[in-house]
């Protein structure tokens, strides 16, 4: 199996780590993308509880504390990406309600009904997007929101090679009704689901790679791992141009019952 052709998860997650810390956005998405999914959320005051779950360095997570009321807290894995996003806060003046802490999606330690508002751009793949509507929800209060964006297929039938890029990548695909069915069966009202346009990925995803990806290149010259990692990044982008009308990402909205 060519480089290009060989999953994420077999690369090494320090060199992830290092890419995706050097480009605003690690998943596709939008400031505007972020304030229309936010504008479903109803009844957030000064007192609300707001947790960005994979956060990353915190692009969508300063949009959603600057666009609502109460506190905001981004957790993820990467200690890299919490030292960043920390910093991004001070420098927006948001540290006062905005706070970054590592940790991981799969092991929380809020309370029951601790939380108005779970939000998730791109990352609920990492635990699985049954098991996080499932395993998150005791920590939304009644009427609390869950809000996450997630790779879908858009048709029912799609061409052999992306069904079996994505079955690999993330087996979990599934249409938008199929997931809105779920968010369903875990206990949510389903108040909205819609499909991100093409410019969050092409636009505020991949564009701002190209210079990063030639800068990472030239940083670990003669490094396979980290040429590898970057041909399955373009190889990524490729499928993508290529296959847009059958895939993409998808937002989200529950409120718990």
């Amino acid at each position: 199996m060519s480089k290009e052709n060989t999953s994420i998860h077999e690369f090494d997650i320090n060199l992830i780590c290092e890419y995706y810390a050097s480009v605003e956005r690690q998943g596709p998405g939008s400031p505007e993308i972020t304030r229309k999914a936010l504008s479903f959320v109803d009844n957030l005051n000064k007192d609300s509880r707001i947790v960005d779950l994979g956060c990353g360095t915190g692009g969508q997570t300063r949009v959603l504390a600057q666009h609502s009321p109460g506190t905001v807290t981004g957790i993820d894995l990467f200690p890299k990406f919490i030292e960043l996003f920390n910093r991004n806060s001070r420098q927006a003046n948001l540290q006062d309600r905005v706070k970054g802490i590592v940790g991981s999606m799969d092991d929380l330690h809020f309370k029951d009904e601790e939380l108005d508002l779970i939000w998730s751009e791109g990352a609920i793949y990492n635990i699985g997007f049954e098991r996080g509507l499932n395993e998150w929800r005791k920590f939304l209060k009644t009427g609390g929101y869950i809000a996450v964006s997630e790779a879908s297929w858009f048709t029912q039938e799609r061409p052999k090679e992306i069904e079996d890029f994505w079955m690999d990548a993330y087996p979990e695909i599934d249409t938008i009704p199929n997931k809105v069915a779920q968010m369903q069966k875990a206990g949510y009202k389903p108040v909205a689901s819609f499909i991100l346009p093409d410019n969050c990925w092409i636009d505020d995803f991949y564009a701002p790679q190209v210079a990063a990806q030639e800068a990472f290149l030239a940083k670990h010259a003669g490094n396979r791992a980290a040429e590898g990692f970057i041909a399955n990044q373009r190889h990524e982008q490729q499928l993508y141009n290529k296959y847009k009308a059958y895939y993409g990402y998808a937002f989200y909205i529950g409120q718990k019952i």
